[in-house]
Formats: structure tokens, C-alpha cells, sequence
């Protein structure tokens, strides 16, 4: 297998049953999943790394989600070799939904099941307070998200983050599909209880993309990246049929 070292963190085990392919959440590079663990029983968490961010700092951030599944299925066409899912939260469930529909698209493996947390569905959009939000807002955010992640909020790497933030903000605005593909992929809508971004009632036209099945977790928005029991186990038992088939 021919490494794919600017995609991913680290190349695949051979060992894994299921690969669980983790986008990261808009403004985020790969290293946001550092609190989740490598593996989930036979699952292998894969995060995926999006131009613009940490190691692949030099590239320009994708223009619309169009543009990135249209690359990232081919990148990681290598790797789908065994049965695979897709994890989004927010911004990012959106990418996984677009890169499954190029993977149907063009005959390729699909996804044993799609997660898509805290967002509503892609004819629906879009939707979140960042859509209107200034860079100054933005910058505030950034900051707070920084210091949640465990790093310190210097100037600098705000004003990078913000650069980041904008471009992924720009291309969930642009992304506008008039009519949802409908998948056959089962799709897991995860809504947090917590949530003051996106309220979990608002992603019932996720039934409109494929047969989909609906979790209600607790916390709020930014929970997801610590790896919460429940969320772990969900993905874990979600995915057990894949690891036998």
C-alpha cells in the first residue's frame, strides 16, 4: 500500500478490522482527535489531515466541499480496502457526507455507516452563529477553542486559526446543494443535549440522505473531543457488525 503521509496522521494498521475516518471540525487540524483513542475493540481511529492546517500549513484550505470529497476519495481509496465509516462533527459532517456521494458516485467502496454530529442535513443549511460571525468574533472563538484544546492562545496562532476558520466558514456557506443524494448507507445522526449551535431537533432531514437513525448524547457542542464514553461506545457498537462481516 502506497503511503498517503499528508492525509492522515499515521499510515493505517494492517491489523484493523474496521478503519473509522475522523474529518476534522472546521478551523481544526488532525491533532484535535488526540484524546480519542487509537483504537475502539477492532475499529482504528484514522484522522484525517485537511490542507491548511498543522503539517500541511503551507497548502490553501479547500474553497467548497465539492472540491475536497472530490480529493479526499481518491486519497483515501487506498484505504478502503475493509470495511470503513466516516466521523463529521458540524462543519465537518458535511465533508463526509459529500465524499461518501463521490465514493457512490464513481463506484467505489462506500462506508459501512456515516456519522454525522451536530449538524443539520445538506439541503437544510446552512446553519450556525459562526455563518455571520466577523473575524473579531471568530478570533474569540478561536481563542477559547485553543485554550479547550490545551494550547495557549498566542497571537499568532489565533491569526492562523482565524485564516483557517474563515476559509471553512466561506465553504460551508457556498455548500448548497438544492436536493439531498440519497445514500445506501445507513447514517447516525448524533445530536448533543447541551448543543447551543446546532440544536439536535433541527437534524431530522438527515432521514432524507439515507436510512438514518437518531442519538441524543449529553453535553454541549465541543464534547466530542474528549472522547466521551458514551460517544465511544456508540461508535464502537455501531461498527461491530462491520468488524465480523
Amino acid at each position: 500500500m502506497v503511503p498517503t503521509p499528508r492525509w492522515l496522521l499515521r499510515e493505517p494498521s494492517e491489523s484493523a478490522a474496521v478503519r473509522l475516518f475522523c474529518i476534522p471540525y472546521s478551523g481544526c487540524g488532525a491533532s484535535m482527535y488526540r484524546q480519542w483513542p487509537r483504537f475502539l475493540g477492532d475499529v482504528e481511529v484514522c484522522a484525517v489531515q485537511l490542507p491548511g492546517r498543522e503539517n500541511r500549513l503551507r497548502e490553501q484550505p479547500y474553497r467548497t466541499y465539492e472540491a475536497m470529497a472530490d480529493d479526499l476519495a481518491e486519497a483515501l481509496l487506498p484505504y478502503l480496502d475493509r470495511p470503513f465509516a466516516f466521523f463529521g462533527h458540524c462543519g465537518s459532517a458535511l465533508p463526509g457526507y459529500e465524499t461518501t456521494v463521490r465514493l457512490a458516485e464513481r463506484g467505489y467502496p462506500l462506508p459501512a455507516r456515516l456519522f454525522v454530529s451536530s449538524q443539520v442535513a445538506p439541503h437544510q443549511g446552512p446553519a450556525g452563529r459562526f455563518l455571520e460571525m466577523s473575524d473579531d468574533e471568530l478570533k474569540v472563538e478561536v481563542h477559547e477553542l485553543i485554550e479547550q484544546l490545551g494550547g495557549k492562545a498566542l497571537p499568532d496562532l489565533v491569526e492562523l486559526s482565524v485564516r483557517i476558520l474563515r476559509a471553512d466558514v466561506e465553504a460551508n456557506k457556498r455548500y448548497r446543494p438544492p436536493e439531498p443524494t440519497l445514500l445506501p448507507v445507513p447514517i447516525s445522526a448524533l445530536g448533543w443535549r447541551h448543543d447551543v449551535e446546532v440544536d439536535h431537533r433541527r437534524m431530522s432531514g438527515w432521514s432524507d440522505c439515507g436510512p438514518a437513525t437518531f442519538h441524543l448524547l449529553d453535553g454541549p457542542h465541543y464534547r466530542f473531543m474528549e472522547a466521551p464514553p458514551e460517544l465511544m461506545r456508540l461508535l464502537s457498537d455501531e461498527l461491530a457488525a462491520a468488524a465480523v462481516a
